[in-house]
């Protein structure tokens, strides 16, 4: 009795109770429930990456539709003519539809990919993620397709059973992660002219390989039904290809476009390195002995670097940029406190200008360790946007790949720029009239001509040259 008694209770509470003669109201089972869950699906935007840049590429998808994350997960890397870029997610949902494909060029402020949000979320936050309405627009869009996409066959289009039976060819399934390559592999694609979605990968998950792209590239160029990219016929007519540029090609058009608007003027000189090379080597020697230093070997180049800071230290004009009142509109110059100084550097991506920041604070063994970390990523394609901005004024090293002599261009936001030429060693009279080795170097400087006259630019490159061809002297500066 005493066990039906509680079965009884727990089944029916209410009536239970009421049959005891207790007149308290119990809540009906029906109204306990689940809290609902909050859910959207809304488009994330490509975010401003900072330096007025307006598109990227999409390198590779780290997600794909159906795919679960959570907050701060990658969901793609983009390529900028700065730097290469992670894109994170800020939400936790379900990848529901990606707007670009790998290799294509993303609008900045314009949808990603779809996310369905799950979890609590709050208003300001969905605000921030996409303009009101984004999300439902989106979600109308595709309702429509799935609308319009059935279609009505007739009897005409129905196969006959001849037709029905012939097999037809089904080219292999591609991995899910086809296009997902490493950029090295989409180097190689794009010299052997091979587009990535068409090679069969078979790396994990069907990702593509560099033994891939050369196998494909081998049977097209075998295949008889194939025809060359490269023309083959001696003597035959004159065969054009349109290929487009690459980002980093791209963005170099439109900067050196821009620059080339500048009033330039070219000042050149020879600067002695022989007292500078013996002083290296002196220095190198005693790096060589002692393990703990953070760098083996020491180039020209940081030498040259702090001396163009220890100039500007004397004419500030060189770290200006021109720039317009916005109450008169009429220019003005801007001169800026810090020696940000960039360094060209050439990567298989194409130019890249990582910048040293404040070098009039930095020693020259500081300015080589930050040279080597700026080298080392720049060819591995990982240089940041931090790397790439803020520079005040440019020094180009050509001579490391060969020429003599160069004009260079001024980069955007600078009035000047240095470029060195290759090393080489001539002979030459010293004081007593005696014929000796020099190891010269041509330094061509370019120069904003509507801010910067030629004396000055001549003053500056005085003071630079003072200080290589004397690198003792160089030691009353340091700091």
């Amino acid at each position: 009795m005493r066990l039906r008694l509680y079965s009884r209770l727990l089944l029916r509470p209410g009536n239970v109770y009421k049959s005891l003669g207790f007149t308290r109201q119990f809540p009906s089972p029906r109204t306990f429930h689940a809290s609902a869950r909050a859910q959207v699906i809304k488009p994330f935007l490509l975010a401003d990456i900072g330096e007025g840049i307006r598109e990227c590429e999409i390198i590779q998808w780290f997600v794909e539709p159906g795919a679960r994350v959570e907050e701060w997960d990658k969901l793609c890397e983009v390529q900028s003519d700065k730097a290469s870029v992670e894109i994170t997610s800020k939400f936790d949902g379900v990848i529901k539809k990606l707007y670009y494909e790998a290799g294509e060029m993303a609008k900045v402020g314009q949808p990603l990919v779809d996310i369905d949000i799950q979890g609590e979320i709050k208003e300001e936050d969905l605000a921030a993620l996409t303009e009101p309405g984004a999300g439902e627009e989106s979600q109308v869009q595709a309702q429509d397709q799935a609308k319009k996409a059935p279609e009505t066959i007739s009897p005409a289009d129905t196969p006959s059973p001849q037709t029905a039976s012939v097999p037809e060819k089904v080219s292999p399934p591609k991995g899910k992660h086809a296009t997902l390559a490493t950029p090295a592999v989409r180097q190689l694609t794009k010299e052997l002219g091979v587009q990535i979605e068409d090679v069969n990968g078979t790396g994990r998950d069907g990702r593509v390989l560099k033994d891939d792209v050369y196998q494909f590239a081998k049977q097209r160029d075998s295949s008889p039904g194939q025809v060359s990219s490269a023309p083959k016929v001696v003597g035959g007519p004159q065969m054009e290809t349109p290929k487009k540029l690459s980002n980093t090609q791209y963005q170099m058009f439109k900067t050196m476009t821009n620059s080339l608007k500048i009033p330039h003027f070219l000042y050149a000189d020879e600067i002695d390195f022989s007292n500078l090379s013996e002083l290296r080597a002196r220095l190198n020697k005693g790096l060589a002995k002692s393990p703990v230093n953070e760098i083996s070997k020491i180039s020209f180049l940081p030498f040259v670097i702090k001396a163009v800071s220890m100039s500007i230290q004397r004419y500030p004009i060189l770290n200006a940029r021109v720039d317009t009142d916005q109450e008169s509109g009429k220019p003005i110059l801007i001169t800026r406190s810090q020696h940000n100084i960039g360094v060209a550097i050439d990567t298989p991506s194409g130019l890249m200008v990582p910048v040293i920041k404040d070098v009039s604070n930095l020693d020259i063994a500081s300015i080589a360790a930050e040279l080597n970390r700026l080298q080392s990523l720049a060819v591995a394609g990982k240089l940041s946007s931090k790397d790439l901005s803020g520079g005040t004024i440019t020094v180009s090293n050509i001579g490391n790949i060969g020429g003599t002599y160069v004009s260079p261009v001024i980069v955007e936001k600078e009035v000047a720029i240095l470029g060195m030429g290759k090393m080489r060693t001539i002979p030459a009279f010293d004081a007593d009239g005696k014929v000796v080795k020099k190891q010269i170097c041509n330094f061509s400087w370019s120069a904003d001509h509507r801010v910067i006259d030629g004396a000055t630019m001549a003053r500056a490159a005085e003071v630079v040259r003072s200080f290589i061809e004397d690198p003792d002297s160089m030691v009353m500066h340091l700091r």
